[in-house]
């Protein structure tokens, strides 16, 4: 959820101290207008900004929507000097939060078209202060969010089990996790990834492993039936269908967030 400081810290980086540009009088009406085709996402958030410095925004569509080149996803009414401060900080939003929407509803098409048993899921190779905001891109996409934080599954990496072994890792994370926090160990190979599943992890993530490695995996682990697969580790939109070939439980992606191309928006007023 929004908070009323969040708002503030974005419109602080963009007003500054001293905003000449925008000193303007009088009242007026303004239109976010997607320039290509896409997913709306942030579209939410963009009203946000507007209705924190008092002018009326009114969503014209939802998150999740498609949308087409030339259409109205916002439109607004109040005073013209605080619409014009809201502009950037909205439009910014609304592009970024709709490239994640639609690189992520790009990849969930293709991954469908080759089975409906593998999702596709974000990471948190998320943006500083705006968590939120792409995971819920994601999420208006038709993509999984993953965890949102650090509380909400145990991963087990590489310099866990460096530090204390993979079992004990496991063993010791479990004794100290809640009875409801599932426990996922990164694997690098298929020997390690039965001693994952073995030592009692929910899910085992194959990391960096190529699409033939995976499924070579996904194979070796066949007698885990409880055991979910997860594929990570670089990979992009034009991998996915390699991917969901195959036979893995998920599919994690970084580049939803952290290279996804913004959707491009402009907003007028008048």
């Amino acid at each position: 959820m929004l908070t009323a400081s969040q708002i503030d810290r974005w419109l602080q980086e963009d007003i500054g101290h001293h905003d000449v540009t925008n000193d303007v009088t009088g009242e007026t009406s303004g239109r976010l207008v997607a320039k290509e085709a896409g997913v709306a996402a942030g579209i939410e958030a963009a009203a946000a900004v507007f209705d924190h410095l008092g002018v009326d925004a009114d969503r014209e569509i939802d998150d999740g929507d498609a949308i087409d080149a030339g259409e109205t996803v916002l439109t607004t009414s109040g005073p013209a000097r605080e619409t014009l401060r809201a502009e950037r900080v909205a439009v910014n939003l609304a592009g970024h939060a709709s490239g994640v929407a639609t690189t992520t509803r790009v990849a969930v098409d293709r991954a469908e078209g080759v089975t409906d048993n593998v999702r596709i899921a974000g990471t948190r190779k998320t943006t500083p202060g705006l968590r939120g905001v792409e995971k819920r891109a994601i999420a208006a996409g038709g993509g999984d969010t993953h965890r949102l934080d650090l509380s909400q599954m145990v991963m087990i990496k590489e310099n866990h089990i460096a530090e204390m072994g993979l079992e004990t890792a496991v063993e010791t994370f479990r004794e100290r996790a809640s009875f409801a926090t599932k426990i996922e160990v990164e694997a690098e190979a298929a020997e390690q990834a039965k001693r994952a599943a073995a030592a009692g992890a929910d899910i085992v993530l194959l990391d960096n492993m190529t699409p033939a490695e995976t499924e070579a995996t996904v194979d070796a682990l066949a007698d885990y039936d409880s055991v979910l697969t997860e594929a990570s580790g670089g990979i992009t939109v034009d991998d996915v269908t390699d991917y969901a070939a195959t036979g893995v439980d998920i599919i994690s992606m970084g580049s939803l967030t952290h290279s996804a191309p913004s959707l491009d928006f402009s907003f007028r007023t008048g």
